[in-house]
């Protein structure tokens, strides 16, 4: 039976995690069970899988998760958004779920469709991870809930209290669990941190980890998700933009550094955006004490 990741961290002090993306080749489909595999063997606690902007990589997500449970009996949590949906619609994708032992989701509201800046519910579809969550909730404890944090503040909040109160929303409504969003100044999670203790807020929440391999595609990945680069960043990338070999020696050594701070600060784990890659995220652990 897989395991729910709640009762996983009810039980270990610390994490570590790994985020997939469903490949668009058939080469990359091929590849990440291998790359899965390697992850599993330095200590997967858990694995993510993201779902599409708009839905769009519903079947593939699901395919992907139920091969790499059944593969490394793994849990494996199944992204799950609003946008795209009917209520009825996501009443079906959960009941799939259930039939394949899926037990783990990263409830979220979602992005909107590419090539579209803003979106508006179906009047039969939701609007927000909250009521995303009360609807998973539906099916009882089946399913164990967790949700995105932002340290930073998400980009639709017009300061971070208001992202907090929203936090605070989603784990009422049944959230067990925070992933964070990427990024690169520790001072923001732990900031974040505080204020979710404030207002009530102490599930487990985890730092999300991005290790910097091209600077071109970091400025493209933090230009979409709404992450700050920080002047730190750009001195030490820029200058190598174009040098592969150095920018990745730096980005494994940036992000080794990064993450051994936020343990030694009592971080209870360490959630890799591995980018469907291997060798990056292995360098990085091969050099922090966990």
């Amino acid at each position: 039976m897989i395991r729910k990741i709640s009762d996983i961290l009810k039980e270990k002090k610390r994490t570590i995690s790994f985020e997939f993306f469903p490949p668009k080749t058939e080469k990359g489909r091929a590849k990440l069970p291998e790359v899965a595999r390697v992850f599993k063997e330095l200590g997967a606690d858990f694995f993510s899988v993201t779902y599409g902007a708009g839905g769009s990589t519903r079947e593939a997500t699901m395919l992907i998760v139920d091969e790499l449970q059944k593969k490394f009996d793994v849990p494996v949590m199944h992204h799950f958004t609003c946008v795209g949906h009917s209520q009825e619609e996501l009443k079906n994708i959960l009941v799939k779920m259930k039939e394949k032992n899926i037990r783990n989701i990263l409830a979220l509201r979602g992005d909107a469709p590419e090539g579209e800046e803003f979106w508006t519910p179906a009047p039969d579809g939701l609007g927000y991870c909250h009521q995303l969550i009360k609807l998973i909730r539906t099916q009882g404890d089946f399913f164990s809930v967790g949700v995105a944090g932002f340290p930073e503040g998400h980009t639709d909040c017009p300061d971070k209290e208001t992202d907090s109160k929203y936090l605070k929303i989603k784990m009422d409504a049944g959230g067990e669990f925070v992933i964070t969003q990427l990024f690169f100044d520790n001072k923001d999670y732990f900031e974040y941190l505080e204020r979710a203790k404030k207002i009530g807020v102490n599930a487990r929440i985890l730092p999300g980890i991005i290790t910097i391999t091209n600077y071109k595609t970091l400025l493209k990945f933090c230009g979409t998700c709404g992450a700050t680069i920080p002047r730190k960043v750009h001195d030490i990338f820029k200058p190598l933009d174009g040098n592969g070999e150095a920018t990745y020696k730096a980005g494994v050594e940036f992000a080794a550094a990064q993450c051994g701070d936020l343990l030694a600060g009592g971080a209870p784990g360490l959630h890799f955006y591995s980018l469907n890659k291997v060798e990056p995220t292995k360098e990085v652990l091969s050099k922090i004490k966990r």
